[in-house]
């Protein structure tokens, strides 16, 4: 195996994720606002924000999901129990000793095991719970008059505050998952310009060069 910079992030992923992570800033602090956290804008404004960064998320969402499937990028995202020990270890304690990261970047998957079936969760678990829990509260106009309306709004209103926390907690992991190891630049550059350190076999190596050299350092 040879260590080479490699762009394994290409521009609509880094487009996707800063993207992704503005909306769901906006979405936070306007959603904050309308739980009266703050009062730094109207709660009619907090209204039509929350509303408007929530339907421009449902279609970077839309356009992320078409993207993984035709690119067959999903596969970077389903999780291997084959070193799911040594990293959970890893970040559990052995972080916190100045040991390795027992994971290596590699051409055909780019995330550790403990990374894609967090990845994984958010995308097939907390992210449909937050769009339909909220479609169902946008469009409550058209159901308000069913037996019990209020009460099943009340309880689609928790599930949906109670995703939205479990996305901040996973913004919170995150963030400080940068702060860990190499420096918090190493960490954010890949998602700026897309190369990062990746084990290559001799055969990608020869490919990149032939084929891509554009995308070997």
């Amino acid at each position: 195996m040879t260590i080479r910079r490699v762009k394994i992030f290409s521009l609509f992923e880094r487009f996707w994720h800063w993207s992704q992570m503005a909306l769901i800033m906006v979405l936070l602090f306007s959603g904050f606002g309308l739980h009266g956290f703050h009062h730094l804008i109207r709660f009619e404004t907090a209204v039509t924000l929350h509303t408007l960064s929530a339907l421009l998320l449902l279609l970077l969402w839309a356009f992320g999901t078409f993207w993984l499937f035709t690119t067959r990028s999903w596969r970077h995202f389903i999780p291997t129990l084959s070193g799911m020990w040594q990293v959970f270890h890893f970040y559990s304690f052995g972080i916190f000793k100045g040991e390795h990261h027992p994971y290596r970047k590699a051409y055909w998957r780019k995330h550790n095991p403990l990374q894609a079936l967090a990845y994984l969760m958010l995308k097939i678990v907390l992210f449909p719970l937050i769009w339909i829990t909220g479609l169902i509260y946008l469009f409550y106009f058209l159901w308000r008059d069913l037996p019990q309306a209020s009460d099943w709004l009340t309880g689609f209103a928790y599930v949906h505050t109670g995703a939205a926390y479990a996305i901040l907690v996973f913004v919170l992991v995150h963030v400080y998952m940068l702060t860990t190891g190499h420096s918090f630049r190493e960490h954010l550059m890949p998602m700026v310009n897309g190369f990062d350190d990746v084990d290559l076999t001799p055969e990608e190596e020869a490919y990149l060069l032939k084929d891509e050299p554009e995308n070997i350092r």
